[in-house]
Formats: structure tokens, C-alpha cells, sequence
């Protein structure tokens, strides 16, 4: 019993739980700044609707890619991703049919609740569900099979629009969540590159089109510094619609990148990859909570 709470948790990678509802929040809380209002019952519902949502969408990776990671030749990401270090399905402690029994419950709550959301909101946030899954899935089986990074350019769009999607829960499509998509999609860019080139060898092994297979290593850090340039950019445009706490929280987290950056060309590793990941996912909990304390103070 133990072992298989373990497996679940190594399959919803549990360790990163609060991140979700943190990130999808702070989309909800820039609309409840434009459109006024504010709603304990609404945000608690919508940080249930950024949970479910985004961990049935692990499980669904797991779930496309099982029969890949079988391949693995070794388990860096798999030991910063996953609490207790495995990955459930190849290792045979969760069958194929338990996760995707799994995908379909936590897809199903997320749906639940999205359709409690007034219309046209609710019809918003379940088309980007919906999308997202399929653009996760495509993901996983194009860059099987590519010659240009297509998978890539096209399969983070599901997390681009993950924070757009809790705007969507009380606001309108408009030029803030635009922005907020356009300084996010970057990032997403160059996070999908470093996770490729610390995990260059499993995607050799398991046949894997990835940016570090594409292009090398040292084309894959033109592609990290790139997009993160792309990032500062659009994040120069996009703060001037928050406030002084969120500009604060976007300079920590632009140095943090920066720095990350410099260490990447400095060490030029995958090893170094790896020490500099949790600061990415650093900048982006910062982002979200300086956007929160935004709307709170």
C-alpha cells in the first residue's frame, strides 16, 4: 500500500503541488485588478481547477511516453522531478490502465468544477483544457519522429496558456492576458531547453527529437539565452500593466536568469543544467507571488 502511494506520488510529481494553483491564481487575481470584484469562492475553486488540471497532465506524459521511458539509460530528472525517484509505469509499480484511470479522475474533477464557472468563461477554460491535452499529446509522439523543433514550438503552448486560463476564470480575452501569454511563452522555451539538455542521453536512447538532439549542446544554450532574452523583453512590455511589488518580484527573478544563464555558458554541462533548473522554476513561483501581492497590497 505504501509503495503504491508512492508510485501515485512519484506520478503526480507531489513535491511541486502548490506551485500549480500559485501560477494559475496569479492569472485570476490580474483579472479581478481589471474587472474589480474579488471572490474567496471563486479562487479556491480555480486554484482546484489549476491542481487537478495540471497534474492530469502529467499523468497523461506518463501515460503517452510509457513505453519510451522504459529506455532510459539514466535518472537525473527523474530523481528532481519525482519525490521518491522512480518513474511508476516502466518500473511496473502502477500499470498503464491505473494512471490513465488517474488522468480521466483528476481531468474529470477539473471539469467539473470549470463548468461551475459562469458562461463564457467556463467555455474558455475548458477549450484550453481540452487543447492543452491534446497539444501534450502530440508533444510526446511528434518529436519522435522531426527534422525542426515543431514538437517543441507547438507542445508548450498547454503551459503557456496555463495562467492565461486563470485570468479566463473571471476575466475576458484582452490585451493583459495577451501579454501575459507573450512574456510566458519564452520562458516555457527556454525551460523546455535546459530540461533537453540535461537529458540529452535519454532522448538519444529513446529515439527523441529533442533540442539538444536537434542542435547540439551549444546550440541548445543559444536556444536557452535566446528565449530567456525574448522573456526580458516581453516582461519589459508586460509589468508596466502590475504594479511595484509585481516589477520587484520580475527584476529578482530576470537577475536570478540571468545568472543562470552566465553559469550555463560558464560550465557548458548538463551537470551545471541541472543545478540552475530549480532557479527557473524559482523565477516563476516569484513571478506568481509578486503578481498576488500585487492585487493584495
Amino acid at each position: 500500500m505504501i509503495e503504491t502511494l508512492k508510485a501515485y506520488f512519484d506520478l503526480i510529481r507531489a513535491h511541486f503541488l502548490p506551485a500549480w494553483p500559485l501560477i494559475f491564481c496569479s492569472g485570476l487575481v490580474l483579472a479581478f485588478a481589471n474587472y474589480g470584484g474579488f471572490s474567496w469562492a471563486l479562487t479556491i475553486k480555480a486554484a482546484l481547477i489549476g491542481l487537478f488540471g495540471f497534474e492530469a497532465g502529467f499523468v497523461l506524459n506518463d501515460y503517452v511516453d510509457r513505453k519510451r521511458d522504459r529506455l532510459d539509460v539514466e535518472n537525473t530528472l527523474t530523481r528532481y522531478w519525482r519525490p521518491f525517484k522512480s518513474r511508476p509505469i516502466p518500473s511496473g509499480k502502477l500499470s498503464s490502465k491505473s494512471a490513465f484511470l488517474l488522468f480521466i479522475l483528476l481531468a474529470g474533477i477539473a471539469s467539473v468544477l470549470i463548468f461551475t464557472l459562469p458562461y463564457p468563461n467556463s467555455l474558455y477554460v475548458f477549450a484550453i483544457m481540452l487543447y492543452s491535452y491534446g497539444i501534450e499529446a502530440f508533444y510526446q509522439v511528434k518529436k519522435r519522429d522531426q527534422k525542426y523543433p515543431i514538437a517543441q514550438l507547438l507542445g508548450r503552448t498547454d503551459f503557456t496558456l496555463f495562467p492565461a486560463a486563470g485570468y479566463l476564470c473571471y476575466g475576458q480575452p484582452d490585451m493583459t492576458v495577451l501579454l501575459y501569454i507573450v512574456f510566458f511563452y519564452p520562458w516555457t522555451m527556454a525551460h523546455l531547453g535546459l530540461n533537453d539538455f540535461i537529458d540529452l542521453k535519454n532522448d538519444r536512447a529513446r529515439g527523441m527529437k529533442s533540442i539538444t538532439v536537434l542542435y547540439g549542446e551549444k546550440g541548445t544554450m543559444y536556444w536557452i539565452t535566446g528565449f530567456t532574452v525574448l522573456h526580458f523583453l516581453a516582461g519589459a512590455v508586460f509589468v508596466k500593466e502590475l504594479g511595484n511589488i509585481a516589477l520587484y518580484g520580475f527584476i529578482a527573478g530576470f537577475i536570478l536568469l540571468t545568472g543562470s544563464n552566465l553559469y550555463l555558458w560558464k560550465e557548458k554541462s548538463p551537470a551545471a543544467g541541472l543545478k540552475v533548473l530549480p532557479l527557473f522554476h524559482g523565477t516563476l513561483v516569484i513571478y506568481a507571488v509578486s503578481i498576488i501581492l500585487d492585487f493584495i497590497y
